[in-house]
């Protein structure tokens, strides 16, 4: 399954002022800012949630990342893996400590992206997402974006079995040997709890593959683009085109956005994103997910 890649605001202020002598002037502080309202936190957790096509949760990283990058000199590949690992362990996702671990998330410059997803797409074809059929997965090979991420995830029960989810993946089959007169080809069996908030069931990453045209994103910041391609390694976003309101790094590539919602680094409402990612419930139904992910992206931005 691995060894795949081939040649890759609100910031609140808070101002104390403490109790001066009658003999001192008080000095006046005016404090500028927009209080962001939990629908627009909502919004933006949202639109940067992609369920997992079998369990419909929030994927996240499970086991410790072990980042790659190519393509490009070393120095500027170097800088991108330090910055990924960087916001990584702030945010808690989990980082493999082997120093010859086997990369699971693996970055490629390449002036060439649609032809190394067609070498991926013949190699290995899981690689690019879940589907059912190769129609589905020559259309979710395409590429798109000057920066684009594919993810492979896998189904994790209350045991800690994880189960690749891949539409060519073996089912139980024969159900009642020997007759087999009920055949589950595409059912798999899970260990859950039964509960209505969490059922034992969540959803892990098993490979993450970012490709970037660096034709495309002449003139952008090394370090924008670090965290770009961070944020993608860490968390599946529901769309990179949406612009929201709340400054994100991923409005940096999306159109019709205004200045006020552009940034050069991860925002705190990202940081507050991942953060959510990585302390949410992890068998907990999407909307339980959502919302505590949005908890997180309010006390981010309360600088709590």
């Amino acid at each position: 399954m691995r060894g795949l890649i081939f040649g890759l605001m609100f910031g609140l202020l808070a101002v104390s002022a403490a109790a001066q002598p009658a003999a001192r002037p008080v000095e006046n502080v005016t404090v500028n800012g927009r209080r962001v309202p939990d629908e627009e936190i909502h919004a933006f957790v949202a639109a940067r949630t992609a369920p997992t096509f079998k369990l419909g949760k929030v994927a996240r990283w499970e086991k410790g990342i072990c980042p790659t990058a190519m393509g490009l000199k070393s120095d500027f590949t170097d800088f991108v893996i330090k910055r990924l690992k960087e916001i990584a362990a702030k945010v808690g996702a989990p980082l493999d400590p082997d120093a010859q671990c086997k990369p699971d998330i693996q970055i490629v410059f390449t002036t060439a992206p649609q032809a190394l997803l067609d070498n991926i797409l013949k190699s290995d074809n899981a690689l690019v997402g879940y589907h059912d059929n190769s129609s589905q997965a020559d259309a979710m090979a395409k590429v798109t974006h000057p920066i684009q991420a594919w993810y492979s995830t896998v189904t994790i029960d209350v045991r800690g079995i994880p189960r690749f989810d891949g539409g060519n993946i073996p089912g139980i089959g024969c159900a009642d040997p020997p007759k087999c007169r009920l055949n589950l080809a595409r059912a798999q069996a899970y260990a859950v709890t039964g509960g209505r908030i969490g059922d034992g069931l969540h959803s892990g990453f098993h490979d993450v593959i970012i490709v970037i045209d660096p034709v495309q994103l002449k003139g952008q910041e090394i370090g924008a683009l670090a965290d770009y391609i961070t944020f993608l390694a860490l968390t599946q976003p529901r769309s990179q085109d949406e612009c929201q309101q709340l400054p994100s790094i991923l409005n940096l590539l999306a159109s019709d956005c205004a200045a006020a919602d552009t940034t050069s680094e991860m925002s705190e409402g990202d940081l507050g994103y991942l953060k959510g990612v990585y302390h949410m419930t992890d068998d907990g139904t999407l909307t339980v997910q959502q919302n505590e992910i949005a908890y997180q992206v309010k006390q981010q931005l309360l600088g709590r």
